[in-house]
């Protein structure tokens, strides 16, 4: 018979199973969301927080703050939460700018100031 106090089961949405999986797999997945992920997936199964501990290799402390966290508020509970301190001089329309002139654009070349461009041996 088991012993402490009850855990709370986790039920899971077929879309919030879908959504689970896709970041606890996903490569370019922050690695903290992924293993939140992985330990909600886990916790839905119906195992207790202590083998969902030991097999993903972190506390059951850790698992019980993520199980009550989704409990409380589904998938946005596992996303990072805003940091404390000053707020962001610079905003988003101006970084997906300054990311999409430096991907797209050549540098100029010091002599001419246009595009570099390559060229073959045989030029």
């Amino acid at each position: 018979m088991r012993t402490g106090r009850p855990i709370a089961p986790v039920g899971l949405a077929n879309d919030e199973r879908e959504a689970l999986e896709r970041w606890a797999r996903r490569p370019k997945s922050a690695q903290a969301l992924a293993q939140r992920a992985r330990i909600v997936l886990e916790c839905a199964s119906g195992r207790p927080n202590t083998a969902v501990a030991q097999g993903l290799g972190v506390t059951h402390q850790t698992v019980g703050k993520w199980r009550q966290r989704f409990r409380e508020r589904r998938l946005a509970g596992l996303l990072d939460e805003p940091r404390p301190g000053a707020p962001r001089q610079v905003g988003d329309a101006q970084i997906e700018r300054v990311v999409r002139l430096t991907l797209e654009s050549a540098p100029p070349t010091p002599r001419t100031g246009a595009p570099a461009r390559w060229r073959s041996a045989a030029d």
